[in-house]
């Protein structure tokens, strides 16, 4: 059976940005697949908050457990029209630290930041051709990183995986087009729990940003639905760093 709403798979919305997005397109009208990797019972209950929405469970470095989500959610829908590649992994490197990013630091950033968003755009482009159908373009979000932009970053293979994505989704967008639109939101800090501690870069936001503070995990979710309800924007990097980048 084909659900009535139009529906939206948002990876690692259990907590921080992907909870925002999540929530914020339950409110625009859609069913929500609410994914993470880990946290089960914290998924279960937001799915459980929202209306019509249903939690799977999914490791995205497993290419078989991508798959699965994919799977599951079409099963449960019977539809599929906007993906939100929201799940990614850091890891905190210095970059003048040239040996402590590894071969094994490479190869699991680039599988869980690119491969994995790539090859969910791939599993899901029959689904989101089909929303075409329906009227509306099939919408792809990829949560980038202005350490994609910008020298920055967590560490040169994070910055690396995030760079990579941004081209990704310019190839994408070309490609796919005009059934499916695919854009990427490139945040620079945002305030959640992960990143409460990480004074530097708070005090950053602060002193030298125009906004002079961070983003909150709601100012990433109006622009990921306002990427899903305009019908003419693709292939672009939406910079979402308070104007960090002009300084």
């Amino acid at each position: 059976m084909t659900s009535e709403l139009p529906v939206a798979l948002v990876t690692g919305s259990a907590s921080g940005i992907g909870l925002a997005i999540a929530r914020r397109l339950s409110r625009e009208g859609y069913a929500v697949v609410v994914h993470s990797r880990s946290s089960v019972d914290a998924g279960r209950q937001i799915a459980g908050e929202l209306r019509d929405a249903v939690y799977f469970q999914a490791d995205l470095s497993i290419e078989a457990d991508r798959r699965h989500l994919v799977e599951q959610a079409l099963e449960r829908y019977g539809r599929l029209d906007v993906l939100v590649n929201n799940a990614g992994i850091s890891r905190i490197i210095a970059h003048s630290d040239l040996l402590a990013a590894t071969s094994d630091v490479w190869r699991e950033l680039n599988e869980v930041n690119l491969v994995a968003p790539y090859h969910l755009v791939a599993l899901a482009e029959q689904a989101l051709r089909a929303s075409a159908r329906t009227g509306h373009a099939g919408c792809v979000v990829n949560i980038s990183s202005h350490a994609g932009v910008r020298p920055k970053g967590a560490s040169i293979p994070y910055a690396a995986t995030k760079a990579a994505l941004n081209h990704v989704t310019r190839l994408l967008a070309l490609s796919l087009a005009p059934d499916i639109r695919v854009n990427a939101i490139a945040p620079g800090l945002v305030d959640t729990p992960l990143t409460a501690g990480w004074q530097h870069a708070q005090e950053l936001w602060r002193t030298r940003s125009p906004m002079k503070r961070a983003a909150t995990p709601d100012d990433i979710a109006d622009l990921v639905a306002a990427l899903v309800n305009n019908q003419y924007l693709t292939g672009e990097i939406l910079v979402a760093d308070g104007g960090l980048n002009l300084t």
